[in-house]
This record gives structure tokens, C-alpha cells and sequence, in this order.
């Protein structure tokens, strides 16, 4: 089965179905913070957490920039190779549901009031969506398009305690549950080759994530970056970082059991260079990237081929 020209249903294939165009998502800073840094939760972050809340890819300036001056900025930098593009507000690093009501409104329709703008996505944990917030949300997607990403990362509570998350699984299922129930589109992420997990674990989180049958996922590998607990950790506690063909094999695995409906955001990431301490390899993108369509295609294999209600 074929996406365009993939054997999996790439967010390409998912955006142009959508608005049958060339789609790019901006991304946009919004001066947030994360409850799991300012004391509410705790003020160490999570264990891979970097010091700009995983955004070094974010594409954003400066976060004093304004929404409108963040937003034009970037689409100069597209316009010429694609003029008839249309654009997505990304509101990517820290968490992105933490403040006021009154000021996450302000800020998203900042956002949508863009001429330039066709919608927004917002990335935010999973203990961050409130009642209020999920209204907000609501009404946001009645008129706009929208999706809210959230980290899921692995289903194994064990695995969590360790990367200080200060959530659960449980809490996840909570918000999936509400997002669901209010028709958002909801796009999950994962990260491979966590510390104590081992390939098996992983599939089994993503064939957790099948199961539920979110509109997108994310499949990447842990980064090791400096200046994070992640980097003392693996000084303590060093651990094996697998090769990029077994990544690649590993994400073949994952897509054959993942329903075919749920679009697919992110196969790899190619990580920060000036601060990537571990694995190396995943600078190399394109080489995963164009690993996984030979794989399949060796395999004869496409995206469900394996999947089980």
C-alpha cells in the first residue's frame, strides 16, 4: 500500500489530503515554562530535557519576538521554494497549556488572526489539560485546524520514575481520553532506546499507542545532549545506544503494527550538533529516512501489514 510515495502515512501525505498543498509548520515560542521546572511539579525537568524544553530545532528566534514578527520571519525563509504553501502555528517547546486561559487564548488567536496562518498545533504534557483548557481547545477546533501533542514516551510507569516525568501512563489514558471525547486531534510521541528498555518494551508501547488510534505519532531516538541530568546519568550508568540499521529495522517493526489511519509525524530526529553527545549517527537523516523506505520495500511490507484489532 502506498502513501504518495511512501509505504507508511507520512504527515506529507496526511497535510496535502487535508489542504491539497505543500503545509509547513512554523514555530513559534510563546515565553512558556513547564510545571516540572518552576517548583509545581518539580524543578528539575524531566531527565532528557534540555535547557530550551527540547526546542533547539524549534526554528524559533527570539522568544521577546512578537507572534506576528516570530511567524513572518520564518515563512521569508520558505516563500520563495514553495509560494503557494500554506502554514501551521507550532507552538512547540516547554509546555504549551501552562497559564492563564486568558493569556493561552490571547496568545493561540495571536496565532490564528495570521492572515498567513491555516491553523495551530500545540505540544503540551499531559497534566497540563485542564477542564478549562480542553474547553479552550474545543472551541478553538470547532473553527480552526488544530491538533495538541503530548508526550507519552513510553507506557511503562517503571521507565517514567526514572526520566521524571511526574506523570504515569494512567494520566496519559486521562487526557487521550478528554482530547477524544472532544474530537482533537491528538498526536502521541515516543522515544526509542530509553534506559532499562529494550526493543520488545518499545513495541510494546507503540502497539499501546495503535490501539488508541490517535490522528499522528512520533517515533524518535533519546538524544543524549549536554548540559542535561540525562548526560551524568549516562556517565553513572552507562547503557548501549543501538546501531542506525537496527533503528531503522526497529522502526519497520513499528510501523507494520501501527493502524493505518494514524499519520505518521516523525520516523527520526537529527538532534542538536554542537550539543549531541550520544548516538551520533542520527545527524545522518536522511540515511534513516531513506533506510526505512528500502527496508520496507525490501520487506514488501507497508504501514498495518501486521496490525490486530
Amino acid at each position: 500500500m502506498l502513501y504518495l510515495d511512501k509505504r507508511y502515512h507520512s504527515l506529507n501525505y496526511e497535510l496535502r489530503k487535508t489542504f491539497n498543498t505543500k503545509v509547513i509548520k512554523l514555530s513559534i515560542d510563546g515565553n512558556f515554562t513547564c510545571p516540572n521546572r518552576d517548583g509545581k511539579k518539580s524543578n528539575k525537568g524531566c531527565l532528557f530535557c534540555s535547557e530550551l524544553g527540547s526546542g533547539e530545532f524549534s526554528g524559533t528566534g527570539n522568544r521577546e519576538d512578537s507572534i506576528d514578527l516570530q511567524i513572518n520571519k520564518q515563512i521569508k525563509s520558505y516563500e520563495d521554494k514553495w509560494p503557494n504553501a500554506k502554514y501551521l502555528a507550532y507552538f512547540q517547546n516547554f509546555t504549551n497549556t501552562y497559564d492563564t486561559i486568558t493569556n493561552l487564548k490571547t496568545l493561540y488567536y495571536k496565532a490564528l488572526n495570521n492572515n498567513n496562518i491555516s491553523g495551530i498545533v500545540i505540544a503540551t504534557r499531559v497534566d497540563e489539560l485542564s477542564d478549562n483548557v480542553i474547553k479552550l481547545l474545543s472551541e478553538i477546533n470547532k473553527t480552526h485546524f488544530l491538533w495538541v501533542e503530548i508526550g507519552l514516551q513510553t507506557k511503562f510507569n517503571k521507565t517514567h520514575k526514572l526520566l521524571r516525568t511526574m506523570y504515569t501512563k494512567e494520566d496519559f489514558l486521562r487526557s487521550y481520553k478528554l482530547l477524544k471525547a472532544n474530537n482533537i486531534k491528538t498526536v502521541v510521541h515516543l522515544i526509542a532506546n530509553l534506559p532499562t528498555e529494550n526493543k520488545k518494551m518499545f513495541l510494546e508501547s507503540v502497539n499501546f499507542v495503535s490501539k488508541l488510534k490517535p490522528y499522528g505519532i512520533k517515533l524518535h531516538m533519546l538524544n543524549i545532549l549536554k548540559k542535561t541530568d540525562l548526560e551524568t546519568y549516562y556517565k553513572i550508568h552507562p547503557f548501549e545506544f543501538m546501531s542506525k540499521d537496527d533503528y531503522i529495522n526497529l522502526i519497520c517493526d513499528s510501523l507494520e503494527i501501527l493502524h493505518p489511519s494514524i499519520s505518521i509525524h516523525r520516523i527520526t530526529g537529527d538532534g542538536a550538533k554542537d550539543l549531541l553527545i550520544e548516538p551520533k549517527w542520527i545527524l545522518n537523516k536522511r540515511y534513516i529516512l531513506n533506510g526505512v523506505d528500502k527496508e520496507l520495500a525490501k520487506r514488501d511490507s507497508y504501514q498495518g501489514k501486521y496490525y490486530k484489532d
